[in-house]
């Protein structure tokens, strides 16, 4: 959002200066391309509609990763029309109906207050305020970075992907596993790895100029202990669940021979699971790595829970209670000047999507597999899990409920996550934006507006071009078929495939219970539970260690959530940034840190997306490329290969 935020300011302010003033009559209404100078509350409505229609900074609405898998990985069909109400309902629609049901008490309330709205409030302000330095205008820098940021990536971007993925140690030694291991920034711990790659960069956690150090800190030592401490252990000093066998770092699905499953195998033509061809090809193994997330995982959902309650569940309570005895602060006095959106428009929108997705599990069942219980289940879920904890990603409970109810189908798992985990995200970013609106005295009509165009718009433009994509670019998703440094491995699509087939297609009694590999892992649901029990305990017994209370386990255990697709040189780089940027500039030049860190974040983005789309429409699309030693990626071959003994896979030297 912080993107859209500086990179619209000149151009509104372009488009008052040079758009005709002149008025017309349009359906009635009386209306001017220029209706007067570019102000801030028009910078607000425009920064939203953009933060709606960019799935609130996830780039692309999370129900496509559906019909991506559908196509791209089970090579079986859907209809466009499945597809596009999927997307619609899903993600978009039915997250907006949850926000407005809530919005009277979170949004309304002055107990109920946004940090990170207060943070975009900030930026507007200095955005708008007049600038009287002699130095350099902040509409000036933008341009500048943003030309720097886009003539630099065409190197990154195709002329030396490389550069993308640099690797020390597999450049120095070339025929060492266990070098190349550690020094893969792709498929290993990224030791002495780094990346002159901006997309690398901001990838999967975002930009690193805009997260404060103190986060930046906690999610490092999260990493840190996972990545240099557990997975060390795990695979070198015990072969935990026979590591050795597998690749050290992977999100692929493997056999009891190190091979990759073969998936397609066990699918029958009902698309469920083929039990005696199950079987027949044993268990499903996942590297070691890929295990240890999952785990990991288990603990950071109950931890957070345990957290809150031990160390926020008196504060929520009060905020509660304060909020619902009427307390009308300065904020509230404004926005009532407006007229409210009458709540029934919302359930409406509740009511309207529910039904739309209710025909969809009834008329194309054959096509998203969920049954109708299934729908009403994963609504009870969103609607009961959105207001108490909201935050704290559901999708593992998610997925493990519907993986224990209804195993052997796979897109019903994700069709089910996907309704109870991703709607009620998507009600928590709108929230936030609801927010930011009453805090900026946003007419709450025009609030509603943009928020719900911008979904609709924004939801049909990402399955247009998932489509599109799906039908034009050869063996998509399929990185074993792509040329290497290839932009269409689609990492996270993968993730979300492989969750499928091990929720969904096998199920997690198959995985994670009696039946499974990992059973192991549940005792982390526990250690998540006991975690910040410990550590409230010992704050409690040692008041006058202010330092315990900052032990957040939530953050620490979820700091690698996004790995994978993320991977260790995205971890490792955008730590290194954002300590360079958040520590040492805001410390000893703030003034120029003040001025124009957010500037520059945004010239980043902006100068990479346009040279982005430049590179794709005028050479991809047409097969131009070039080959060299700089485009083959980041020279580690031997990174994802087995270390045990006796262990056969292409590529790889048998130890």
């Amino acid at each position: 959002m912080i993107s859209v935020q500086v990179a619209t300011l000149p151009i509104g302010r372009f488009m008052a200066a040079v758009l005709p003033t002149k008025k017309f009559v349009l359906l009635g209404f009386e209306c001017s391309l220029n209706p007067g100078p570019f102000n801030m509350k028009e910078h607000v409505l425009i920064s939203i509609f953009a933060n709606a229609g960019s799935a609130f900074g996830g780039g692309a609405a999370y129900a496509v990763s559906i019909v991506n898998i559908i196509r791209a990985f089970y090579h079986r069909k859907i209809s466009f029309v499945a597809s596009w109400i999927l997307v619609i309902t899903t993600q978009q629609v039915l997250g907006y109906g949850w926000a407005g049901v809530l919005r009277k008490y979170v949004v309304e309330p002055a107990q109920m207050w946004w940090p990170s709205s207060l943070v975009q409030v900030s930026l507007f302000r200095a955005l708008h305020e007049t600038d009287s330095s002699t130095r350099m205008s902040r509409a000036k820098f933008f341009v500048i970075a943003l030309v720097c940021s886009f003539t630099w990536y065409i190197i990154p971007g195709y002329l030396f992907p490389t550069l993308s993925h640099i690797s020390i140690l597999c450049l120095l030694f070339s025929k060492s596993i266990t070098a190349q291991q550690l020094g893969s920034g792709m498929k290993g711990l990224g030791l002495l790895s780094f990346t002159m790659d901006w997309s690398v960069i901001a990838s999967y956690l975002g930009s690193p100029l805009v997260t404060p150090f103190f986060a930046i800190a906690n999610i490092y030592i999260g990493f840190v202990i996972v990545m240099y401490i557990l997975i060390p252990v795990a695979y070198w000093g015990f072969d935990m669940y026979h590591a050795k066998t597998f690749p050290i770092f992977s999100s692929h699905l493997f056999d009891h021979r190190g091979q990759t499953y073969n998936v397609s195998a066990i699918v029958n033509k009902d698309f469920a699971i083929d039990m005696p061809q199950y079987e027949k090809l044993g268990q499903i193994h996942m590297s070691t790595f890929f295990a240890l997330t999952y785990g990991i995982g288990f603990a950071a959902v109950i931890s957070t829970i345990t957290h809150v309650g031990l160390f926020n569940g008196r504060e929520i309570m009060n905020q509660y209670r304060a909020s619902t005895k009427g307390k009308i602060d300065i904020h509230t006095k404004l926005m009532r000047k407006y007229k409210d959106i009458p709540s029934w428009w919302f359930h409406l929108l509740v009511v309207a999507s529910f039904l739309l997705s209710l025909a969809l599990c009834l008329f194309m069942r054959d096509e998203i597999q969920m049954p109708w219980w299934g729908l009403v289940l994963a609504c009870i879920m969103a609607s009961g899990f959105t207001l108490p904890i909201s935050t704290p990603g559901l999708n593992i409970i998610t997925e493990y409920v519907m993986g224990v109810i209804y195993p052997g189908r796979p897109i019903a798992n994700v069709t089910f996550k996907t309704y109870g985990y991703i709607s009620m995200a998507q009600a928590v970013s709108f929230l936030n934006d609801f927010k930011l609106g009453h805090y900026m005295k946003i007419p709450p009509r025009s609030m509603f507006l943009v928020q719900f165009i911008g979904t609709i718009i924004a939801g049909t433009i990402n399955i247009l071009v998932a489509w599109w994509l799906l039908t034009t670019v050869e063996n998509i998703c399929q990185d074993h078929l792509l040329p290497p440094g290839s932009p269409w491995t689609c990492p996270g699509d993968r993730v979300f495939y492989d969750a499928s087939v091990i929720w969904g297609l096998v199920g997690p009694k198959r995985i994670f219970g009696s039946l499974g590999p990992y059973s192991a892992l549940n005792w982390f649901f526990l250690f998540g539970f006991l975690g910040p029990i410990v550590v409230y305990m010992l704050h409690k017994a040692f008041p006058n260690q202010k330092w315990l209370k900052l032990i957040n386990l939530p953050v620490i255990l979820g700091s690698c959530a996004m790995m994978p697709p993320a991977t260790t040189i995205n971890f490792n780089s955008w730590v290194f940034v954002g300590t360079i940027f958040n520590f040492f500039v805001l410390k000893y030049r703030k003034k120029w840190w003040q001025k124009y860190n957010y500037v520059l974040s945004a010239a980043l983005d902006a100068g990479l997306a346009f040279m982005g789309i430049l590179l794709y429409f005028c050479l991809t699309m047409s097969g131009t490329g070039i080959s060299w030693w700089g485009t083959h990626g980041e020279h580690c071959p031997l990174a994802t290969c087995p270390t045990a003994k006796g262990v056969v896979v292409d590529g790889c030297p048998i130890i």
